[in-house]
């Protein structure tokens, strides 16, 4: 346990809160500011941002995508000169960058993904980070608890990671929920619940190399498949919204294969 780093927490919702009790448990010393939530169990609490950022050595943005340029505007002036601010909201890297230009070198930002939820994990939730004191922000947090990696490359590589992921992770997630609400309006809902839990059990390494080139080797005869599949989903009341983005998505696949 390291008792004498001094980490600011802004932002004390579920992942912040939970962060910030693991950090006290770790026996860090933990200053946390949230307008809205009240500071957990040995967590001492701020006025403001700034306040909190008083005498911090590491500072976690876990507020918004929306909100974290103003809660750096808000915490710079508690800010010594040179801290790690860490933005571990999931953003685009684009605003990640943002918060770095507007930090300048008043402090080193980081960009810090949280690739699981936090709920169950706390800390020890993996986390991807990037920029120019990602190896400092690792060797701050790794001793108390924090599962850190280092990704090569500037503010915003690690935020690009973790979106392409979601886009599979929570892109999949929605073709379920599609599939699912469209399987209950026709009274066969156990049927592809069962259908579905058999294909993930039976997924390998394989499976992504299987979807990729099967998508496109029978991109033409896949597309009316969709097509297909989105006419009767709007049969049965039910959005196509995935049917249809999978059946464009083909389509266009089919049309680059004709232009080789």
């Amino acid at each position: 346990m390291n008792g004498r780093i001094t980490v600011a927490v802004l932002g004390l919702g579920e992942a912040g809160g939970l962060i910030a009790r693991d950090l006290v448990a770790a026996g860090a010393t933990v200053r946390g500011f949230d307008p809205r939530v009240a500071a957990p169990p040995g967590v001492h609490p701020a006025t403001d941002d700034g306040d909190a950022c008083q005498g911090a050595g590491v500072v976690l943005s876990v507020n918004s995508a929306a909100d974290a340029v103003e809660a750096l505007e808000q915490g710079l002036p508690g800010c010594a000169p040179g801290i790690i601010w860490a933005d571990l909201n999931t953003a685009a890297p684009a605003r990640k960058q943002e918060v770095a230009a507007v930090a300048g070198a008043l402090v080193r930002v980081v960009d810090v993904a949280l690739m699981a939820p936090v709920p169950g994990r706390g800390l020890a939730t993996p986390m991807l980070v990037s920029g120019p004191g990602a190896e400092d922000y690792a060797d701050a947090l790794g001793p108390v608890g924090a599962r850190v990696e280092v990704v090569p490359g500037p503010v915003g590589a690690a935020a690009t990671r973790k979106l392409l992921r979601s886009v599979f992770y929570k892109g999949m997630s929605a073709a379920v929920l599609e599939s699912v609400e469209a399987a209950r309006a026709a009274g066969l809902l156990d049927w592809l619940q069962d259908n579905i839990r058999t294909e993930l059990q039976q997924a390998n390494a394989a499976t992504l190399d299987r979807m990729v080139q099967g998508s496109w080797q029978h991109a033409v005869r896949r597309t009316e498949e969709m097509a297909a599949a989105a006419d009767l989903l709007d049969e049965l009341g039910v959005p196509a919204r995935v049917a249809r983005a999978s059946r464009d998505w083909l389509a266009d696949l089919a049309a680059r294969r004709r232009d080789d």
